[in-house]
């Protein structure tokens, strides 16, 4: 052999041998640190039973009216994730946070990520908590499950809140990432604790969040990012936007929408925000100088909005 073929086969040797002792032992501080973190985290909310497992709904405040908040997809925890929000309804509204089957505390899901499951699961949660009619209020995602939720149980849901929430027309939702595919080769392998602590909190330093909401997130997303219900519910979005594809929630219905004032990836944003804020009697728009995460950082303008708009409600609606 000649000599430098082999001090190559040498050196590609000792990196394979590098990579693999690498990935070894974020493979095992992985699997021993998850489980510690999670023990270590104080439980909050109450696990209810809905088709045999349990789904962590928490409840806040005692106003007459209810408001039932639900998350974007993949939100590590929808309780931390929403705190400023909750922190500011909780004093005037009964305010029920569903974490829905793989995020946050709740267990993973055996039924496929159909929007009808979801919003089928979603329903029984809080129906055990004894809600009967509410608020429908939401970020991202919501704005698929919601219509289908407000056109499910027309007889609850009284109104709905959209935090820069989907909509059916909006393109590209049939594509699903390449992370995906990958994603349980990066969980076993402790890749996302890798990744998480290169970016680092993109929460620290945020006054609108506690450490204990921090570090919610931070241990949940071990537990659920790119876990088998995400993955399921990942790829369902193509299936869930087409089935939504000419819905509007009910023309009765009272919306408020808020959105981000510009989306770097869809110029029609806010027309498509208009044009579905027009297909019922009464309808407030909001743009939010903001990114998608309206909650994470105009928490406060959130808050204000939502609460001018259902103080008005009985005059307008």
């Amino acid at each position: 052999m000649k000599k430098p073929l082999k001090v190559t086969l040498i050196s590609l040797g000792t990196v394979v041998a590098l990579i693999g002792g690498t990935l070894a032992t974020t493979s095992i501080v992985n699997a021993v640190q998850g489980p510690k973190e999670l023990a270590n985290l104080a439980p909050y909310g109450e696990l209810v039973d809905v088709e045999g497992k349990q789904m962590n709904v928490a409840v806040f405040g005692s106003g007459e009216q209810t408001i039932v908040l639900t998350p974007g997809a993949g939100t590590a925890s929808p309780v931390a994730d929403f705190a400023p929000v909750i922190e500011g309804l909780m004093d005037e509204y009964r305010v029920i946070a569903v974490e829905p089957f793989g995020y946050g505390l709740s267990d993973q899901a055996d039924t496929p990520r159909t929007t009808e499951n979801i919003v089928r699961e979603i329903h029984a949660a809080v129906s055990s908590v004894g809600a009967e009619e509410y608020i429908l209020m939401g970020h991202s995602i919501t704005g698929i499950y919601g219509l289908s939720y407000a056109n499910t149980y027309p007889d609850e849901v009284t109104a709905f809140v959209g935090i820069d929430t989907s909509l059916p027309e909006q393109p590209g939702m049939d594509e699903v990432p390449g992370i995906i595919k990958a994603g349980p080769t990066l969980r076993a392998l402790g890749l996302l604790r890798v990744v998480n602590a290169v970016v680092g909190d993109p929460l620290e330093g945020n006054p609108a969040y506690s450490d204990e909401d921090r570090e919610r997130l931070r241990v949940l997303s071990m537990r659920n990012t790119l876990a088998p219900t995400y993955v399921d519910e990942v790829n369902h979005l193509g299936e869930n936007f087409s089935a939504a594809a000419g819905t509007t929630f009910p023309k009765e219905l009272p919306l408020l929408l808020m959105y981000q004032a510009k989306n770097p990836d869809f110029p029609t944003w806010n027309a498509m925000h208009e044009a579905q804020a027009a297909t019922v009697d009464y309808a407030v728009t909001r743009e939010i100088d903001a990114d998608h995460y309206l909650h994470h950082t105009k928490s406060d303008e959130v808050v204000a909005a939502t609460k001018e708009f259902l103080a008005e409600l009985p005059a307008t609606a």
